[in-house]
């Protein structure tokens, strides 16, 4: 596992701590259990297995489970809660160092160049305040041509987050001077609990 420094960011954040404590209460209502459907549908259309994948906030890390057993052979995990990458480099065994990679810290203190990052309520888990922080870092991890691709909530959640939600138009805004939106679409295969609730997004780096 690889540790990096954590907690840098500008603006609101949130501790470690409070995310370490949700999951040791098991108060993740986020989870689904497994890989959200559209982004497996999306995975099961790409033939080029050497793709370098991340998956930021990665939480259970279902996505990555299923990269690895349709033979993709890079993808690397980002999240900030310790206990959570320990149990990920118990999960992936022997994997680990070899398909996949598992960091514990910042998104936002990352390096790295990626071909496709997947998005699974790792925005939603930002304070509204870093989103253009949030573009702007996608932006610059993935190569040109390279896609960010998956799910965000389609809607405005009345208490304060997180999650945290947004709109279709407010999306748009958010990535179109850095990305070409290829799909930025209501999500027709959400899971039953959120149909109507989710939009999927492939957008192309410029």
């Amino acid at each position: 596992m690889i540790i990096v420094n954590e907690e840098h960011m500008q603006g609101k954040t949130i501790s470690k701590e409070y995310w370490e404590n949700l999951y040791k209460n098991n108060e993740t209502g986020w989870d689904i259990g497994f890989a959200a459907p559209a982004i497996k549908e999306y995975i099961d259309q790409l033939a080029d297995k050497s793709l370098s994948i991340l998956i930021p906030g990665c939480g259970n890390a279902y996505e990555a489970e299923y990269l690895l057993t349709q033979g993709f052979s890079d993808v690397t995990l980002i999240d900030i809660v310790p206990s959570l990458t320990a149990a990920l480099e118990q999960k992936f065994g022997s994997e680990v160092g070899k398909r996949i990679r598992i960091v514990r810290g910042d998104f936002f203190r990352h390096e790295g160049s990626y071909n496709l990052i997947l998005e699974q309520t790792f925005l939603s888990a930002l304070d509204p305040s870093l989103r253009s922080q949030y573009v702007d870092k996608m932006h610059s991890l993935l190569l040109e041509g390279g896609h960010l691709t998956g799910l965000l909530f389609n809607k405005v959640f009345e208490e304060e987050g997180p999650p945290y939600g947004g709109t279709l138009d407010e999306y748009k805004k958010m990535f179109e001077g850095k990305f070409t939106v290829k799909t930025l679409e209501p999500c027709y295969n959400s899971i039953e609990r959120r149909k109507g609730a989710e939009v999927f997004i492939n957008l192309i780096n410029k």
